[in-house]
């Protein structure tokens, strides 16, 4: 064979190749993967995986995750399912076959990952799950959460402690527990107080563009609200553009959960009442200080809850409005 030939079969065989991995990563619905190039030479890999990538906050946790692994002369695989709980589980299947030592989690269903999960206990991988729980905690070995009641608790009470009545459209997300425990804790706030009633619950899995339309198809139904709860920001900024977006509406009162600088710049200027602050980078440097401890085969706790803490007009001035917390 000539080597102009032999170059032919090499370069062939490295196209079939490379067309295989697009389509192996296509088939498994990865939006888009970061493998960080810091590691040493027997470097262990963490694999990620967060309900969404379009969400900050997942961002700002992850980030922390990243700098301390890369400090450990580690390497980090993050794949993205974009809220679709089946892709999840073929993402993180191709993670463990991929070798990853330890799963960061955010589960997009509660009850969607249990085959995956009970595939990587027994592959002996540690399983941390951040930001919402397992149905099943038991298949995580740490779980580090906001106080999510406490945070709906919180609104609700301010809510009261600040208007007279009203009549409540909640933006939830039934599939997170997470956003189960912030709609429990504001319904406890507001239990017994007749002026107070929730008028209409709409899933939104906590994404503006799927709250967007929702709320306006709401409003141009005949719907009759006069205050917003909402599980996170994001879905607080929807609501409080689809009202923007009808000045008919006057006097609504828009709530929140997380403390994203857009919510503490509505709650400045007046769009948004308040929020009740999660603290990402800190549910960050904890989650990657646990999974240290793990590896390393020291204690740890099993469950870890970060506080929240009531950010209004009255405080507004104590947090950065232009970071996260």
């Amino acid at each position: 064979m000539s080597m102009f030939s032999r170059d032919r079969v090499v370069n062939s065989i490295i196209f079939v190749i490379y067309a295989a991995a697009l389509i192996f990563l296509y088939s498994t619905g990865m939006n888009w993967i970061i493998l960080s190039d810091k590691g040493t030479e027997n470097a262990r890999l963490i694999g990620a995986s967060y309900m969404t990538m379009n969400n900050e906050f997942y961002d700002i946790v992850n980030e922390q995750i990243r700098v301390r692994v890369e400090g450990e002369g580690d390497q980090m695989v993050l794949r993205d399912p974009g809220l679709d709980e089946k892709r999840q589980a073929e993402q993180i299947n191709a993670m463990l076959s991929m070798g990853i030592s330890a799963l960061i989690v955010t589960p997009v269903s509660a009850d969607g990952l249990t085959e995956v999960l009970d595939r990587a206990r027994r592959l002996g991988v540690k399983i941390i799950v951040v930001d919402t729980e397992l149905a099943n905690e038991q298949q995580a070995d740490c779980t580090i959460v906001s106080n999510n009641y406490l945070a709906g608790f919180q609104i609700g009470k301010y809510m009261m402690d600040h208007q007279e009545s009203g009549r409540i459209l909640v933006l939830n997300h039934e599939s997170a527990i997470s956003g189960q425990r912030r709609v429990a804790g504001f319904k406890e706030a507001i239990k017994n107080r007749p002026g107070f009633q929730i008028v209409k619950e709409i899933g939104c899995k906590g994404q503006y563009e799927i709250a967007l339309p929702l709320v306006e198809e709401y409003i141009e139904e005949g719907g009759q609200f006069d205050t917003v709860f909402c599980l996170n920001d994001l879905a607080g900024e929807a609501a409080v553009t689809a009202i923007r977006r009808h000045p008919e509406l006057s006097g609504i009162h828009v709530y929140g959960i997380d403390g994203s600088p857009d919510a503490k710049s509505m709650i400045r200027s007046g769009d948004m009442e308040a929020t009740a602050a999660q603290f990402p980078t800190e549910i960050g440097v904890v989650a990657a200080d646990t999974l240290y401890r793990m590896l390393e085969g020291e204690t740890y706790d099993e469950t870890i809850t970060i506080p929240v803490e009531l950010i209004c007009s009255d405080n507004l001035e104590k947090f950065n409005i232009h970071r996260w917390q």
